[in-house]
């Protein structure tokens, strides 16, 4: 996954019907297992999926209310329909953004 700043989160969210943002910070445990988890759903979906530190998009972080990490923000048609923190399993995952997919 391409490190993604806001910009380009931004672009890709409002030109395609369905875009990823994972974010993450690098020193956070559970992150590093959601990162895992992540790598696997890139192989399995075809959408744009972009990860960034929340260190370095403090304001993105403030702006869609991310409350803690990891958070997958899972946006269709330019808005966000999901935030998930509870990165629970990779066929957790692969639903809940089937499901938005499938709105």
């Amino acid at each position: 996954m391409n490190e993604w700043s806001r910009e380009e989160w931004e672009q890709a969210k409002n030109a395609t019907a369905l875009t990823l943002l994972y974010i993450y910070t690098p020193m956070c445990g559970t992150c590093q297992v959601a990162s895992k988890m992540m790598l696997v759903i890139k192989e399995l979906v075809h959408f744009p999926i972009g990860q960034a530190n929340i260190n370095y998009i403090e304001n993105l972080a403030m702006d869609y209310e991310i409350e803690s990490v990891p958070c997958l923000l899972i946006a269709k048609n330019g808005k966000v329909h999901n935030k998930i923190y509870a990165f629970q399993s990779v066929p957790y995952l692969f639903e809940k953004i089937k499901s938005v997919d499938e709105e």
